[in-house]
């Protein structure tokens, strides 16, 4: 074994949450380690983001450099890899990941994240941050005065929907099924809208451009006839699934997988915090994320702080 397992903090995620986390962490001399599939996480796919403090306008990529730079200046292990199971041991949590690692931390920040079911057609990853989007809230001011598909029915689709109608000149709702599935006081909201077109029993076959999206072909499910839509902007929004398979046995999940915290980010288990849209926290928001790191690094100090380090701990747990 030749790497360094056992910390004082580990952070899993590498989004604005866990990123704010690790900051917080070394400010508090925590030995700190991060363990992330990626940097950024969601926030890269924000083509751009005008609502964080302090930016009228940046794109998403360039928030997470800044946030990356940041973390740059202290001293905080990063490895890339993803945890495969995190489990309770003598003295702290033991994090075992998918390259067959194990580490070792007496306290650990969840800032996992979620993962946007995506619609695995042509033309969705070429184009995403590129007229494809995950999140209306964050991107939907970009496409004011432009034709927008939003893929979806659920409340989710329909929340986009709503948002983007006050400023698009036309919304297509495309839904798999044969009828929207949202709450009745949303769906009335957007059957009223003149500018909306709601086609049920479509399903996407392609996302189509150059530079940027230029159009979207559905699929009649009844009747198998296609037709292009001339959209320059693609909301997908067929669902969230959060990244807490690893965690699953330890906490009890609510009924989205999504984790359940106080104001504070704590699990309700000793030493274990979690941050960002993997959590209950309602609204999933680069912003809140940050603040959520912030609170779970200084939650997790406190209560480090208050824990005697066994001697032989290492040892112990190795």
């Amino acid at each position: 074994m030749d790497y360094k397992t056992h910390y004082d903090l580990i952070i899993l995620g590498a989004g604005p949450a866990g990123m704010t986390a690790g900051v917080y962490a070394a400010r508090k001399q925590l030995d700190t380690l991060i363990i992330t599939e990626n940097v950024g996480g969601q926030a890269t796919w924000s083509s751009d983001v005008e609502n964080y403090l302090g930016y009228i306008y940046i794109s998403g990529v360039e928030l997470v450099q800044k946030f990356e730079e940041h973390l740059k200046k202290f001293d905080v292990k990063v490895e890339f890899t993803t945890a495969s199971k995190l489990s309770l041991v003598d003295g702290g949590f033991k994090v075992d990941t998918a390259d067959s690692r194990t580490f070792f931390g007496r306290a650990v920040i969840v800032a996992t994240g979620k993962s946007p079911r995506l619609l695995d057609v042509p033309g969705e990853k070429e184009f995403t941050g590129r007229g494809v989007t995950y999140c209306a809230t964050c991107d939907g001011p970009l496409y004011s005065g432009k034709a927008v598909a939003v893929v979806g029915g659920g409340n989710s689709g329909l929340d986009a929907a709503v948002q983007l109608i006050k400023i698009c000149p036309k919304v297509y709702i495309i839904e798999f099924t044969d009828q929207l599935r949202a709450d009745q006081v949303m769906i009335e909201q957007v059957t009223k809208a003149d500018n909306v077109e709601i086609l049920v029993s479509n399903a996407v076959k392609e996302i189509k451009g150059d530079t940027f999206v230029h159009s979207l072909i559905v699929e009649d499910r009844v009747s198998l006839e296609t037709r292009t839509l001339d959209v320059e902007g693609v909301f997908v929004e067929v669902g969230l699934t959060p990244n807490t398979d690893f965690i699953k046995g330890l906490v009890e999940l609510n009924k989205y997988g999504e984790i359940p915290v106080d104001c504070g980010g704590h699990t309700g288990i000793p030493g274990l915090y979690a941050g960002g849209d993997v959590t209950t926290v309602p609204e999933k928001q680069i912003i809140i994320a940050a603040g959520d790191g912030a609170k779970a690094a200084l939650g997790a100090y406190s209560y480090l702080v208050r824990q005697p380090i066994s001697d032989d701990w290492s040892s112990k747990t190795s």
